[in-house]
């Protein structure tokens, strides 16, 4: 059975593909209209994210920072205003801002200052709280080809000069300077090392026997020229000096007495306190006198003198 053709006539093709045009041309405009919208949605957020950070920046820059007042956490009694002025402007001043980076500032800043160890820095509402273990100077080396003096405390760190008065710092006379430590270093060496020893003890029998009237600070230096015998072995090998010129023969380093034939360290401490209690000073009232501590026999020594009108 034969097919019957459908005949499509001119006109109706013309037709069929106007219409087709017009539905291609309807989806193209669509599809622009789809992207220029999400396009300006895009550049909406991203002018707007643009404009917060601005708002954001502004108001931090009209918006000072908050500030806190320098503390220093539980200072000793014997640093001064001087020194913790001193600390003050190290650190940065009185008044720092109150921010994630002072206290990392702070610590950087005081690790500089010999002063200070163990520093930690605390940054709170309405503070900056520096908490530090004070280094106390005991002794002063003064040092006359320099023109300097310096201060080493009880660990043997040395510390800068500056004048504490009110403080019962002992000179340490005769040490040998082979070398010249900076402020911070550690000057291990062993005269000097004897000097601060006997130094620390007599600060221990100040707080135990005379807390009040503490006998240190009538001691103005203590003389090491001759540790360990290295000038003259039977001379006395450490030597105290008074504010009022007394001498005080105290003899061989601390616990070196069996070595020399003389009194224990603790017979000599007893002798001395005994002596500062029975006359109420070092040099009663006499001149020109000297206590010698070395002698082993067990009483008081009496003060001698130099010389004989």
């Amino acid at each position: 059975m034969a097919r019957r053709t459908q005949k499509v006539g001119f006109v109706e093709r013309i037709r069929s593909w106007k219409s087709s045009r017009a539905k291609r041309s309807g989806v193209r405009d669509w599809n622009w209209v789809l992207i220029v919208k999400v396009a300006a949605v895009i550049g909406f957020l991203a002018a707007s994210g643009a404009f917060l950070r601005y708002a954001e920046a502004y108001v931090k820059t009209i918006t000072p920072t908050p500030e806190g007042t320098l503390v220093l956490v539980s200072p000793p009694q014997w640093a001064k205003y001087d020194l913790k002025c001193r600390v003050a402007d190290v650190a940065g001043g009185r008044r720092l801002p109150l921010t994630e980076e002072t206290a990392s500032s702070v610590a950087r800043n005081l690790a500089s200052l010999v002063w200070l160890d163990d520093v930690d820095v605390q940054v709170t509402h309405n503070s900056v709280r520096v908490k530090a273990r004070w280094r106390k100077p005991v002794a002063l080396i003064d040092i006359p080809e320099d023109h300097e003096k310096i201060y080493v405390d009880e660990d043997l760190v040395v510390l800068d000069y500056m004048p504490m008065p009110h403080l019962p710092i002992i000179e340490i006379k005769g040490v040998s300077l082979k070398r010249r430590p900076s402020p911070g270093q550690m000057f291990d060496q062993q005269d000097l090392q004897a000097g601060v020893a006997l130094v620390a003890l007599l600060h221990r029998m100040d707080a135990e026997r005379t807390p009040e009237k503490p006998l240190i600070e009538h001691i103005a230096s203590i003389d090491v020229r001759n540790y360990n015998g290295r000038k003259n072995p039977q001379g006395p090998h450490l030597v105290l000096r008074s504010k009022d010129d007394t001498q005080i023969i105290w003899g061989a380093e601390l616990g070196e007495w069996t070595k020399y034939g003389e009194a224990r360290d603790d017979q000599k401490l007893a002798k001395l306190y005994t002596y500062y209690h029975d006359y109420g000073s070092l040099s009663a009232g006499a001149k020109y006198i000297y206590i010698n501590l070395r002698d082993p026999q067990d009483r008081v020594p009496k003060p001698i003198e130099k010389y004989h009108n």
